[in-house]
């Protein structure tokens, strides 16, 4: 599943992209563990680089467990993204049912000064064939 998001500023533009893969060789549905694993890429489409600085999501199962992670950047970088340019990610999520959304958001600074929340509206965590 992929999806695509914007976020802008008076200069700063990023267009977001989301890629969701179940994972079974990991998932151990009979302990209800499900684990997927996700790619964000973040394309600067502004005319100023932007860092980014910290990462907020929420995780939740299909039963409403609601799990928050916070940190800083995203896999241990904070990475500048140039006017033009991207970068892509590969991280994961396990939840307790084959079903769950992740939303969130990006805490940015672009090199004019300007700080801003770059929101990743909601996608969703599913197995394969579980939806229609």
């Amino acid at each position: 599943m992929a999806m695509n998001m914007t976020a802008n500023t008076s200069t700063t533009s990023l267009k977001i992209t989301v890629e969701t893969h179940y994972l079974a060789d990991q998932s151990e549905p009979e302990s209800e563990r499900y684990v997927f694993a996700y790619t964000i890429t973040i394309q600067n489409t502004g005319a100023v680089p932007a860092r980014l600085l910290d990462r907020h999501w929420i995780i939740t199962d299909a039963n409403g467990k609601v799990q928050q992670v916070r940190g800083d950047g995203v896999v241990g970088e904070q990475p500048t993204i140039m006017p033009g340019q991207r970068h892509r990610y590969s991280s994961g999520a396990v939840i307790e049912t084959p079903v769950g959304t992740m939303e969130g958001s990006y805490g940015m600074r672009s090199d004019d000064g300007a700080q801003f929340r770059a929101d990743i509206p909601c996608f969703r965590l599913a197995v394969p064939g579980v939806l229609h």
